[in-house]
C-alpha cells in the first residue's frame, strides 16, 4: 500500500500559511495538540489528480534556531524525515527578511519548494523579482503567487506533484552562524532583486500616523473599542436570540415535564442548570466570534504588528508583547474576549501569562453589580471611590502575578521582542478571514460547553436544596460550618455562597443575594440566571440591612479579584491547552481574592 505523501508548510508569522493551508483543505482539517506541547498541531488533506495528500501546518516561527516551542516542534518535524516535501513560504514584499527561515532550512536535504506569497503587493511596491534566475540559484523550483488568488493554486498543485517525483533539494550545507546565512542571502537576491524607487508605497500617511507615539497609541485604542463594540453587538444579538429560544423552550419543557410527574431535581437540572449552560456557551461564543473576527482583520491587513511596536516598552516590562495591550482592554467587556484575545501572542509563556494578568481586569458583568452594592452601603459618592478603587488596585493584582508567575512563563532568555521590520498593508482575504473566525468560534463552543456543563452540575449538586430552599443545601451546611473561618475574612455564610456563585457567573450575584437575603427563592434558579435587573430592584435595602460597610467592602473586593466565571475558566483551557495552568490561575484568583478580602475587611473596621 502506497504513504501517503505529507507536505509540510514552513514559514514565518503573516507569510500567508494560514490562507494557504485554508484554501487548500478546506473542511478537511484536523486540530490537536502537538504530543507533550501546547501548541497547536493543524493537518489537513486535499486531493490532486485522484492523489490524497496530506497538508501539515508547522507553528510560525521566524527561525529554526530551536528556542521557543514553536521552533522545536518545528525544527524536529523537519530533521525527522516526517515530510516528504516542505513548502518553504516567504514574503515577496520583504524578501530578504523572509528568506532567513529559508538559510535555517538549507542543509537539512529535504525536498523543497520556495513559495513567494504576495506577488501582487510586491509589484504594487515596484518591486520585481526575476523568479527563473532566483530558481537557478536554488536548486528547486519557485511558486510566485497571491495567498488569495484562487487561480494561482493550479500552479502550486502541478509544482507539488512534479517535486514528490523528482525531490528537488537545495545544494548547499548547514549555514552555522547568522552571518553566513546573511551571506547566503545576499548572493541569492544579487541580480535578482530590483526596486523600483519612484513607486510610492501605500498608506504612507496613514502608517507615519499609526506609528506616532501618541496619535497612534490613540488611533490603536480606537480601533480597540470599536472591535469592543463590534463584539458586544453581536454578542447582544445573538444572546438576545438565544434568550427569547431558550426561556420559552425552557418554560414549556418544565411544564411538561410537571404534567409527566418528573422528579423536581430532574426538572431543576435540565430547566434551570443546562439550558442556561447552553445559554452561557452561546454567550461565550458570540464574544470569540466579534473579537477574533476583529483580531483576524488587523492581523491580515497588517495593522496588528503596529499595535505590537507601539506598545512594546511599555509591555516588556512586566514580560509581555506590546499587542497584549489589546486583550486586557477587551477584558473590561467579557474576560472570555480577554483570554481569547491572547491568541495573538506568539510565544505560549507569554499568553499563559497575559491571560493569567487579564483575569485581574474587572468584566462588565462584575462592573454591573459592584456599583449597585457600593452605591447601596456608602452612596453615591462612596460608591465611586470604590469603583476607583478596585481599578487602582486592578494594577497592583497584575504586577503580583506577574511577580509570581513571570519567571516560569516568561523568562528573559525566551521573551518575543520588539519586532524589527514592519510588515506592508496588504488587502485581506475576507472568505479566509470569516473561514478561520466560524472554524476557531465553533470549537470554543462546544470545548466550552462540556467544561461548563460538569462545572455547573457539580455546583448544582452542592446547590440545590430539596424543598426549594437554601438551607437544605450541601452548600449552605458547609457554608454554616466554615462560618467562623469565613467571618474572618469579612464574609458570613451568604455572603460566601454568593462568592462561590460569582465563580458560575458574575451577573447571578444580585439574584443569589435576593434570594439568601430576602425572597427565599430558589437558590438553583437565581444563580444560574444571567439577568441582572430583575434582581437590582429592591437590593439596596437588603444590603444596608445586611452588610456593615466593613463587610460589603470586603464581599466587594472579593468577588472583583474572585475567578471571573466557569465561561473564562473554559475559555483559558481552550487557549493554554494545559490544566494544570488553568487549574494554577483559577486557584490563585480564588485564594488572592479571600486574602484581600481579609485585608480590606480588617483595615474596614478600624476605619468604618
Amino acid at each position: 500500500m502506497n504513504k501517503t505523501p505529507v507536505i509540510a508548510l514552513l514559514g514565518q508569522p503573516n507569510s500567508g500559511k494560514s490562507t494557504i493551508f485554508n484554501m487548500m483543505t478546506g473542511s478537511h482539517q484536523h486540530v490537536g495538540n502537538w504530543p507533550g506541547k501546547t501548541v497547536d498541531q493543524k493537518e489537513g488533506e486535499f486531493r490532486y489528480n485522484g492523489t490524497q495528500m496530506i497538508l501539515a501546518d508547522l507553528p510560525g516561527s521566524y527561525s529554526l534556531s530551536a528556542g521557543s516551542d514553536e521552533e522545536i516542534i518545528t525544527k524536529d518535524y523537519i530533521t525527522s524525515g516526517n515530510a516528504d516535501l516542505v513548502l518553504v513560504m516567504a514574503d515577496a514584499s520583504q524578501l530578504k527578511r523572509s528568506l532567513y527561515m529559508l538559510a535555517d532550512f538549507v542543509g537539512t536535504k529535504v525536498p523543497a519548494v520556495l513559495v513567494l506569497n504576495m506577488m501582487d503587493v510586491a509589484q504594487g511596491q515596484g518591486i520585481t523579482i526575476d523568479v527563473n534566475k532566483l530558481s537557478e540559484k536554488l536548486g528547486i523550483p519557485i511558486v510566485s503567487m497571491s495567498a488569495i488568488r484562487k487561480k494561482d493554486y493550479q500552479t502550486l498543485y502541478l509544482v507539488i506533484e512534479r517535486s514528490l517525483n523528482q525531490k528537488p533539494v537545495i545544494q548547499s550545507g548547514v549555514l552555522s552562524s547568522a552571518r553566513e546565512k546573511m551571506q547566503f542571502i545576499d548572493t541569492l537576491l544579487d541580480g535578482v532583486l530590483t526596486t523600483s524607487k519612484t513607486v510610492k508605497k501605500a498608506f504612507t500617511n496613514f502608517d507615519k500616523k499609526a506609528l506616532s507615539p501618541v496619535r497612534g497609541k490613540l488611533m490603536a485604542f480606537g480601533i480597540i473599542l470599536g472591535i469592543f463594540l463590534l463584539a458586544m453587538i453581536l454578542a447582544g444579538v445573538i444572546s438576545g436570540i438565544a434568550s427569547a429560544i431558550l426561556v420559552p423552550a425552557a418554560a414549556a419543557l418544565r411544564s411538561v415535564f410537571e404534567n409527566l410527574g418528573v422528579h423536581a431535581l430532574l426538572i431543576s437540572l435540565v430547566c434551570d442548570v443546562l439550558a442556561n449552560v447552553l445559554y452561557f456557551a452561546l454567550m461565550m461564543a458570540s464574544f470569540v466570534l466579534g473579537i477574533t473576527l476583529g483580531f483576524n482583520l488587523m492581523e491580515e491587513t497588517g495593522y496588528l504588528a503596529r499595535i505590537s511596536f507601539l506598545f512594546d516598552h511599555t509591555m516588556s516590562k512586566v514580560g509581555l508583547q506590546g499587542k497584549t495591550i489589546m486583550p486586557f482592554f477587551m477584558g473590561l467587556g467579557c474576560t472570555i474576549a480577554g483570554t481569547t484575545g491572547t491568541r495573538v501572542v506568539d510565544n505560549w509563556g507569554q499568553r499563559v501569562l497575559a491571560i493569567a494578568m487579564s483575569w485581574a481586569v474587572p468584566c462588565a458583568a462584575t462592573l454591573s453589580v459592584v456599583p449597585t452594592i457600593a452605591t447601596a452601603l456608602f452612596g453615591s459618592t462612596g460608591g465611586f471611590l470604590v469603583i476607583v478603587s478596585i481599578f487602582l488596585f486592578m494594577f497592583l493584582m497584575m504586577w503580583v502575578v506577574y511577580r509570581i508567575f513571570g519567571d516560569s512563563l516568561s523568562p528573559k532568555s525566551e521573551r518575543v521582542g520588539l519586532i524589527m521590520e514592519l510588515p506592508p498593508y496588504h488587502k485581506p482575504d475576507f472568505r479566509n478571514i470569516l473561514y478561520v473566525t466560524f472554524q476557531r468560534t465553533f470549537d470554543i463552543f462546544f470545548r466550552a460547553l462540556r467544561v461548563i456543563s460538569i462545572v455547573s452540575i457539580v455546583f448544582f449538586a452542592l446547590t440545590y436544596g430539596f424543598g426549594g430552599n437554601a438551607e437544605s443545601s450541601i452548600l449552605y451546611k458547609f457554608g454554616k460550618v466554615i462560618e467562623p473561618v469565613t467571618l474572618f475574612f469579612g464574609l458570613k455564610w451568604q455572603t460566601f455562597l454568593a462568592f462561590c456563585a460569582s465563580a458560575i457567573s458574575k451577573e447571578s450575584l444580585l439574584g443569589v443575594l435576593n434570594t439568601l437575603y430576602g425572597t427565599g427563592g430558589n437558590l438553583v434558579s437565581s444563580t444560574f440566571s444571567a439577568k441582572v435587573a430583575d434582581s437590582a430592584s429592591g437590593i439596596s435595602k437588603i444590603l444596608s440591612a445586611n452588610f456593615t460597610q466593613a463587610q460589603g467592602l470586603a464581599f466587594i473586593f472579593a468577588i472583583s479579584f474572585n475567578m471571573p466565571c466557569v465561561s473564562a475558566l473554559a475559555a483559558t483551557a481552550r487557549e493554554t491547552h494545559s490544566v494544570k495552568w488553568t487549574a494554577k490561575i483559577g486557584a490563585f484568583y480564588t485564594v488572592a481574592a479571600l486574602i484581600v478580602s481579609c485585608i480590606v475587611y480588617h483595615i474596614g473596621l478600624l476605619v468604618f
